[in-house]
């Protein structure tokens, strides 16, 4: 009886052990001990990934690369202009004496038709009088060209229409021309590079002005600092430095937007003097003859140039096609920045001409340049006789 007690002490005893290790043991870990251990065993190699498959057996499988992932591509850096070598300005005005001619003959043709009237009644030099002034010659140029023309006529007596033409021709020449030197001051003197100061109203074609004439000063085999003082337009200084990239000339322009113009002046200014340039281009921003904030930082950039040298030309540029407004513009720049030249841009389109006459009057200094197209090298030097013959038609 004894024995029977003892066995089922030992049978609950032995019960009891295995049911309270199941109970201490955490839940999801049954049977796992060996592959646990196997996990911590630091001491051989990791398996790679590659040689496993998903059951985590360590048996090699094929898997497929991971994906390319694209990235967009950045954005190719513009390409450089290729360096041009710009043909000599000498005889350019001749080469675009056809264009001119075309644009500006209907003037010259009206007054040859007048003049060639049989009779030249009042009624007559009335209209010669009207012509003059709708082509943008002025009042009183056009009451001086018609009263010399009508005294002419009387002495002369002219009739033919080569002698008309011939007359009208010299009137006109007479009118045109001035005492002043058309030529421009952009040799470099006294150990230092000539300065040209570049100005004028919005649209009037600065920027392009200053590059077409760095193309024909290189042409000349001068050497040319360009200064992007125009820092209010964003794309002014990209242009301008277009322009320079394809002659070779240097352009110094600031990081910043809207900079000091006249900073950026006085620095193209001692670049030049470094490198010893033959000359030194400034544009300046386009602003309206009317606002007294802008025109008084115009003559800011021309004192602080002057703070290191002289300018030796100050071009204000034109719009040949606005006619008597552009006198109006002209005379508010010649007083902030004494005008020195001319530059009548679009003379090639609906311009009347006469405004050479008018501007020259008014300011008194010579027109310079023209330009007569929309090409590079449609800037010329500006030539009485040529210009007079092309509205002559010839």
């Amino acid at each position: 009886m004894l024995e029977y007690i003892i066995l089922i002490v030992v049978v609950g005893v032995l019960l009891l052990g295995v049911g309270g290790s199941m109970l201490l043991r955490p839940r999801g870990m049954h049977g796992v001990r060996r592959g646990r251990a196997r996990e911590l065993d630091l001491t051989g190699p990791m398996p790679k990934a590659s040689e496993q498959n998903s059951s985590g057996t360590g048996t090699a499988t094929a898997t497929a690369p991971p994906p390319t992932i694209e990235r967009p591509a950045e954005p190719a850096a513009p390409p450089r202009p290729s360096l041009e070598k710009p043909p000599p300005s000498a005889g350019r005005m001749v080469r675009l004496r056809a264009r001119l001619a075309r644009s500006q003959s209907g003037f010259g043709t009206a007054l040859l038709v007048l003049l060639s009237r049989d009779r030249l009644d009042d009624d007559t030099w009335d209209e010669i009088e009207e012509v003059l002034i709708t082509a943008d010659v002025g009042v009183t140029p056009a009451r001086q060209i018609t009263s010399d023309l009508q005294t002419r006529v009387k002495v002369e007596g002219a009739k033919t229409p080569d002698e008309v033409r011939a007359m009208l021709r010299a009137e006109l020449l007479a009118q045109v021309e001035t005492e002043a030197s058309r030529a421009l001051r952009t040799q470099r003197h006294e150990g230092r590079p000539a300065v040209v100061l570049v100005v004028g109203v919005n649209g009037t074609g600065k920027t392009t002005t200053c590059g077409k004439l760095a193309r024909s000063l290189v042409g000349d085999g001068e050497t040319v600092v360009l200064g992007a003082a125009d820092t209010f337009r964003a794309a002014a200084a990209d242009q301008l430095q277009t322009w320079g990239e394809r002659v070779g000339a240097k352009v110094v322009r600031s990081d910043k937007d809207q900079a000091d113009p006249a900073s950026v002046a006085f620095d193209a200014v001692a670049i030049g003097i470094e490198q010893e340039a033959d000359v030194v281009l400034i544009d300046t921003a386009g602003r309206l003859h009317t606002k007294n904030d802008l025109m008084d930082e115009l003559g800011k950039v021309k004192r602080v140039i002057e703070k290191r040298t002289s300018v030796d030309e100050v071009l204000l540029v034109l719009d040949a096609t606005t006619g008597q407004n552009g006198l109006r513009q002209a005379r508010v720049f010649a007083e902030v920045v004494d005008v020195t030249g001319i530059v009548l841009t679009k003379l090639d389109g609906t311009a009347k001409g006469g405004i050479v006459i008018a501007v020259q009057r008014e300011l008194g200094v010579p027109v310079k340049l023209v330009g007569l197209g929309e090409g590079p090298d449609d800037l010329a030097p500006f030539d009485p006789a040529t210009f007079v013959d092309a509205i002559l038609g010839g």
